[in-house]
This record gives structure tokens, C-alpha cells and sequence, in this order.
């Protein structure tokens, strides 16, 4: 949790945040994805000052805990003076105790987004999905969040001026906002009109931007015309040897035939099609046909 201190900004943890999305599809699949399709709303986290801080907490709890389909977990919250946000016991269930930063005692806007990631790690527990490291997990968890409709909590937590910061999770803004975005062009949804903070946007529209990169990469049809070119540049050398690009690279098929390879722009799983110009595809692991100029 960044309080007062310097946010970091852009797309340090990329490669992680798209290898979390692969990693998602793999372990739920396509047709559990599409289950996620409504978010989680501010009225289902909405936590005013006059309720009682331990019964809102819970009341909130019980709600992502809905989210996730996990009628089974029971979140006991507490309170404490900690250096991170938020803290939870990942044993075998069905009771798992989080302990939150007692600066939520007076900040309850901001309890549903530290919710929201606790919850998330009950769920890949749960799940058995699990990255080598703790701060590759942590990407995981706040990546996880946000494509299942819960961690644009953690964005809009996200507020910064001249004096004073404050920001949950471990993505930076940006990365929060590109893979919001993703699920935003995958459910054709606008979180934008949930957002509270100035900040969380500008980061979401910095986010929404990238995302569309990746749907403008060659060979795929919204390419643009410099993307194009090089493309086919590439393509005329292949066969000498030639250094693979950014986000394609070309092999040789059965009979000598070119392939060439890039990441599906919605799951980034490697998608591998024959070179020989118009081509659709659809992606194995997350189902999105994609049209292609090869």
C-alpha cells in the first residue's frame, strides 16, 4: 500500500499481468470466464459512515465472497495496525481471517478494494493456481481481480496530487487500467462510470489504449499502416535468417510452407497460422476468431 509515498506509473509487470490472463484461461476456461461477465457494483460495496465498522466490513465481505462463487468461505475481518493494506490466512477453509490495516477505520471507501484482493487469493487458493514467486502471485492476484470484475475497486483506491498518494495493489495504475480494459472490450463494458477518482480514470484511459495495441498488431486485419509494412518486410526475409519481431515470428510449416506465430490479443495464448494472406482463426484456449492478414 502506497500512503503518501511515490506511486510507481506504467508497465513494469506486462509480461507478468498477460501470463496471469494465459494462466486464467487455462485453469477456468473460456465458458467459466463468460460467467464473470457482471462486475461487482458500488452499491454491493457502497459502506457508509454511520454503519457499524465490523458489520460493514463482513456485510461487504460476504458480497465479493458472492462474487466468486465461493458460498462456501466465510471471511472473518478484523483490524490492525500493519504495513500493508491487507492480510489473509490461506488455510483449508471454510473460515479464513483477513486483518485490515486500521487506516480503514476512517477510509471505508477503500475496504471493498482491499476485500476484493484478499478475496481473490482465497479463490486462486482454492483453485490451486499459483505463480513461482510471491511477487509474481501478488500480480496474479490483482490481474485475477480485475478480468473477473472485482479489482476495479483497487483503481478507483488509487488517488494522487501534489502531496499526498495513495494506492492499493501491486499493478501500477496503469497496468490496473489495461487489464480493466481488457475485460472491458471483452464484455463490452464501461467501468469508467464507477470510478470516484480523478486519477483511477486517466490511468484507465492510459490502460484502454494499450489494450487496443494489441488488437492492432500484424498480421492481425487492424494492423495499421506502418504495422504493414513492416510485416511484410519480415516476411520477404524470413527465410534469411531474420531477427523475430516484438510480437510475431515466422517458421517453416509442413512442405516448406511459412507460419507464422503471435499472441492472441485477448488471452495471449500463441496462436500459429500458414502464411497465405487472408486468414481467420479462432483461439483454442479463450475462443476469439480472429481475422488475419498474412
Amino acid at each position: 500500500m502506497a500512503n503518501g509515498g511515490p506511486v510507481e506509473h506504467g508497465y513494469p509487470h506486462l509480461d507478468t499481468v498477460r501470463a496471469a490472463i494465459t494462466a486464467l484461461y487455462k485453469r477456468l476456461s473460456h465458458d467459466t470466464v463468460q460467467t464473470f461477465s457482471a462486475s461487482v457494483t458500488p452499491a454491493d460495496v457502497a459502506f457508509c459512515d454511520t454503519d457499524d465498522l465490523y458489520l460493514g466490513a463482513q456485510r461487504v465481505a460476504r458480497e465479493i465472497v458472492r462474487h466468486f462463487r465461493l458460498p462456501d468461505a466465510r471471511l472473518i475481518v478484523s483490524f490492525r495496525e500493519m504495513a500493508h493494506a491487507a492480510n489473509v490466512e490461506l488455510t483449508a477453509g471454510p473460515e479464513y481471517f483477513v486483518e485490515l490495516n486500521d487506516r480503514f477505520r476512517t477510509h471505508r471507501e477503500d475496504i471493498g478494494a482491499a476485500l476484493a484482493h484478499e478475496v481473490t487469493h482465497v479463490y486462486l487458493h482454492r483453485l490451486d493456481l499459483v505463480f513461482p514467486t510471491t511477487a509474481e502471485n501478488e500480480i496474479l492476484t490483482d490481474t485475477v481481480a480485475t478480468y473477473l470484475g472485482a479489482g476495479w475497486l483497487l483503481l478507483d483506491a488509487y488517488r494522487e496530487d501534489g502531496v499526498s498518494s495513495q494506492k492499493l495493489g501491486y499493478l501500477t495504475p496503469e497496468e490496473f487500467g489495461y487489464v480493466l480494459a481488457k475485460r472491458a472490450l471483452l464484455f463490452h463494458e464501461d467501468p469508467s462510470v464507477w470510478f470516484t477518482s480523478p486519477q483511477a480514470f486517466t490511468a484507465y484511459t492510459k490502460g484502454l489504449s494499450r489494450a487496443r495495441r494489441d488488437e492492432q498488431q500484424p498480421p492481425l486485419v487492424g494492423a495499421g499502416w506502418a504495422g504493414r509494412r513492416r510485416y511484410a518486410h519480415d516476411r520477404r526475409h524470413a527465410s534469411d535468417g531474420g531477427r523475430p519481431a516484438a510480437t510475431y515470428a515466422f517458421t517453416p510449416g509442413p512442405a516448406g510452407q511459412l507460419r507464422v506465430s503471435f499472441p492472441c490479443p485477448t488471452c495471449h495464448q500463441l496462436i500459429r497460422v500458414p502464411v497465405r494472406g487472408r486468414v481467420r482463426a479462432r483461439c483454442g484456449l479463450c475462443q476469439t476468431v480472429l481475422e488475419c492478414d498474412t
